[in-house]
């Protein structure tokens, strides 16, 4: 747990890209999320998914680096390293974790090419696919393209090199899978600008529902040698990068919301499964299917990866707000009581010992021997 809330600093390290709407900066965190979606629908496996989980890590502590500015190479490495050392050594599973970024960053297989190849492809299509697009930014993935890191893909990728050519220079895509794919992959963008009601730990400002699914993925990721035999860790950590697309279209819906829009509504539960159906609808069909599948499932909570699923979704909330001083549940004037009977079943269903201990932090949280 002391990795994963440091990890939530993450959230706060500006990039040089912008949402795909300009308005404002993205953040390493959000863009991690918005990378291993990028790997999901482009058909990566588990081991490259979760290499882009853990990619940026480092910059909690070395900031972001934006590809157009120079730096000098090996003092950047050495700084990375260190960070890589210091915030991954926080974690009895740090040995591995930081095994996965130095795979990452070597390319030292299938795998870590695959995520670099996500890496470097999603910021040149957050800034083509935008409305209108930041003259300085497309200048940015035009030398990109043509003579930078993103040069490669006429050769090792050319659909999506021909793809990005035809944007540069004005023209729509056309229809197919990748045209798709790429559709569903600029409407996920949007998720950044969804709020919740927890907050940051350091309090500065609400969270938002792409670090959240990031956030929540590190956790499966992390705490994925507590789930119950038979969890299929990779499996769950998909889920939950989709699992809060819906809100999208309807917005956050707190857990201890109250009245006929309250969580768990007939009312948001179709308005969900709506949203559901225009998301992944955008996807070419079996790939659709297959994801608004894997959606429902997480809904449903009956199977032992859903099951593993909703408790990490419901600790981290919990979590974000023990250590961040308890902001939302004054917002909504939470008790322990409500906390208990809204959390507690949840979590211990998928993982009794998340729940001991959290648990434990909330009865001294409220107070309570």
């Amino acid at each position: 747990m002391a990795f994963l809330c440091e990890a939530d600093r993450l959230k706060s390290v500006g990039r040089a890209n912008v949402l795909m709407d300009r308005s404002r900066p993205e953040n390493s965190a959000e863009h991690s999320w918005h990378v291993a979606l990028y790997a999901l629908v482009f058909g990566a496996s588990d081991r490259a998914i979760a290499m882009l989980l853990v990619h940026d890590l480092v910059e909690i502590d070395t900031g972001d680096q934006p590809i157009h500015l120079d730096h000098d190479a090996g003092a950047l490495a050495l700084a990375e390293a260190q960070a890589a050392r210091r915030i991954f050594g926080l974690g009895p599973e740090g040995a591995r974790l930081e095994h996965l970024w130095q795979d990452f960053e070597a390319k030292a297989d299938a795998c870590a090419l695959m995520a670099k190849r996500m890496d470097h492809v999603q910021p040149i299509f957050q800034v083509l696919q935008a409305a209108a697009p930041l003259p300085d930014h497309v200048t940015i993935v035009r030398d990109n393209l043509q003579r930078g890191r993103a040069a490669r893909m006429a050769q090792e990728w050319p659909e999506i090199d021909s793809a990005a050519t035809a944007l540069l220079e004005g023209r729509t895509l056309d229809g197919g899978d990748l045209a798709g794919r790429l559709a569903f992959l600029a409407e996920a963008d949007r998720l950044k600008s969804v709020l919740r009601a927890s907050t940051l730990l350091d309090g500065s400002r609400r969270e938002n529902s792409a670090e959240h699914s990031w956030h929540l993925a590190l956790y499966a990721l992390v705490l994925g040698g507590l789930a119950a035999p038979g969890v299929d860790v990779g499996r769950v950590i998909r889920m939950l990068l989709i699992h809060d697309l819906v809100e999208i279209d309807v917005g956050d819906v707190p857990l201890h919301s109250a009245g006929g829009q309250a969580h768990g509504s007939d009312a948001v539960r179709a308005a969900e499964a709506a949203a559901a159906r225009r998301l992944f609808g955008l996807l070419p069909g079996a790939q659709g299917a297959a994801l608004l599948s894997l959606w429902q499932e997480f809904e449903a909570v009956k199977t032992p990866d859903a099951i593993f699923a909703k408790a990490l979704d419901r600790c981290q909330p919990a979590v974000q707000n023990l250590r961040g001083g308890g902001a939302g549940w004054v917002a909504y004037d939470v008790t322990l009581l409500q906390i208990e009977a809204r959390v507690g079943p949840w979590v211990a269903a998928g993982c009794p010992a998340l729940w001991d201990w959290l648990h434990g932090g909330l009865r001294a949280h409220f107070n309570v021997a």
